[in-house]
């Protein structure tokens, strides 16, 4: 049997697991994890220690329930995984998304934990419409980390060429909240 070629990189698109809804008052950046996220956020991280899943680099946004999120990544890979929190995944459009894909595209993988409709955005765009609505009939759910993979390493002025190699889910159900 022969071994399966390397992609010359990997991109692991992880949305936030489900928080709860803004409490009276508070930010929205603040918003928290729910007891479900909190579950999914522990099964996704061993879900993706259990298949090997271990990125170069994991860029997080710095919002309160993407920090949460990555934590049981952190407990699961080792303290030494490089995390790196980055206002910009929280602030900015998909495009700044795509730019930090582009810019780190010299490791061989990468993560990045963030937010819909950023995350969904970034992966109709990798992938094409038709691809993901097969895969994300309902759209992007909480937890969801998808394994993307590109026959070159992503560049600005180079066309992508990617697939999906998998997607993992934390829960069967999820809801819509972003």
């Amino acid at each position: 049997m022969q071994d399966r070629v390397a992609p010359a990189f990997r991109l692991f698109l992880l949305r936030h697991a489900r928080s709860g809804w803004a409490l009276p008052g508070q930010r929205d950046f603040d918003r928290t994890l729910d007891d479900i996220g909190y579950a999914e956020a522990e099964l996704i991280a061993q879900s993706a220690a259990d298949q090997g899943i271990r990125p170069d680099l994991i860029l997080c946004s710095t919002a309160v329930r993407c920090r949460q999120t990555a934590e049981p990544f952190r407990r699961t890979l080792g303290e030494d995984i490089d995390l790196r929190y980055i206002d910009a995944l929280y602030t900015g459009s998909m495009n700044v998304y795509a730019e930090l894909l582009e810019a780190n595209s010299s490791l061989s993988s990468l993560m990045l934990i963030g937010h819909n409709p950023m995350i969904e955005e970034l992966f109709r765009r990798l992938l094409g419409d038709e691809a993901a609505d097969r895969v994300l009939a309902d759209g992007y759910p909480p937890a969801g980390l998808a394994v993307i993979d590109f026959s070159a390493p992503p560049g600005a002025g180079v066309r992508w060429l990617a697939t999906l190699s998998t997607l993992l889910l934390a829960a069967p159900e999820e809801s819509g909240r972003s």
